[in-house]
C-alpha cells in the first residue's frame, strides 16, 4: 500500500501559515476601520445587524435603513466570491484564491489615497466588500474550518477543544486548540500594529496590510503557475 494516500493533499491556499496571514489582515482591516474611519469595525456583520434593530426600536428609520448598505455590501461580496470561481477555473492560468489576494491588495492600496476628511462610509463599505470574499474564500485550513476576518468561532472552538484535551488527554485536540488560540493571537497582533500605525501614517497606515497579503500573493502565485499547475482543476476543501 502507498503510505503517502494515508495523507490527504492540501492545497496552498489552504495552508495553515496562509491562514495566519490573512486573519493578521483581518485584524489589520478593522483596527484600521475602528480608529479612522468612522468607528466601526467591518470585517463582520453582526454589529451592523444590532445597530440596525436598536435604531428600528427607536424609530430611527432613515439611520436603519443606512445599515443596509453595509450589510448590502457583505452581501455582495459573498454572492460574487460564490459565483466567480468556476468562471475563473475555465481559463486555467490562476486560482480565484490568488486573484483575489491581488485584487484585495489594490483596493486596500488605493483606499490609503482617500483622505480621512471624505466619508467614512465609502472606506468603510469597500472593506465590508473585501472581508466577505476573503471570508467566503478561504474557509478550511488544512481541513480545519477557520476564518480569516474575526475570531468569535476561533475563541469557542479553543473552549470547546481544551475540554476534550483535558478530559481524554487527546493530543490532537490539544493541537486544534493550539491553532486555534494563534490564530486569534495573530489577528490581535494584526490590531495592534495597525492601531500604533494609525498615529503614525494616518489614512496610509492600511498599507502595513499589504505586507501579510504579499506574502501569501508570492506563495500562491508561484504554486499556481509551478508547483501545483497539475492540481489546477482541484478544488480547496469546503467548497
Amino acid at each position: 500500500m502507498d503510505e503517502t494516500r494515508r495523507d490527504p493533499f492540501y492545497l496552498t491556499c489552504e495552508k495553515y501559515y496562509i491562514f495566519e496571514l490573512l486573519i493578521m489582515a483581518g485584524g489589520m482591516m478593522g483596527a484600521y476601520t475602528y480608529n479612522l474611519r468612522g468607528g466601526v469595525f467591518c470585517n463582520a456583520q453582526t454589529a451592523n445587524v444590532m445597530l440596525m434593530s436598536l435604531a428600528i426600536g427607536h424609530g430611527e428609520w432613515r439611520r436603519a435603513l443606512y445599515y443596509l448598505i453595509p450589510i448590502s455590501a457583505y452581501l455582495a461580496g459573498a454572492m460574487v466570491s460564490e459565483a466567480l470561481p468556476s468562471r475563473i477555473r475555465h481559463r486555467r492560468v490562476l486560482r480565484w484564491d490568488t486573484l483575489l489576494i491581488g485584487f484585495e491588495m489594490l483596493v486596500l492600496f488605493a483606499i490609503g489615497f482617500i483622505p480621512l476628511n471624505w466619508p467614512a462610509q465609502i472606506v468603510q463599505v469597500t472593506i465590508n466588500f473585501l472581508c466577505s470574499m476573503q471570508y467566503n474564500t478561504f474557509r478550511q485550513a488544512e481541513g480545519i474550518p477557520m476564518a480569516t476576518t474575526f475570531v468569535t468561532n476561533h475563541i469557542r472552538q479553543i473552549g470547546a477543544w481544551a475540554v476534550k484535551a483535558l478530559r481524554k488527554h487527546d493530543e490532537q485536540a490539544r493541537a486544534r486548540a493550539l491553532k486555534h488560540l494563534t490564530m486569534v493571537g495573530v489577528f490581535l497582533l494584526g490590531g495592534v500594529i495597525l492601531t500604533l500605525a494609525c498615529g503614525v501614517f494616518g489614512a496610509k497606515a492600511i498599507w502595513l496590510a499589504l505586507l501579510p497579503l504579499a506574502v501569501c500573493l508570492a506563495v500562491m502565485l508561484r504554486a499556481d503557475l509551478v508547483v501545483e499547475k497539475a492540481e489546477f482543476d482541484r478544488k480547496p476543501h469546503g467548497h
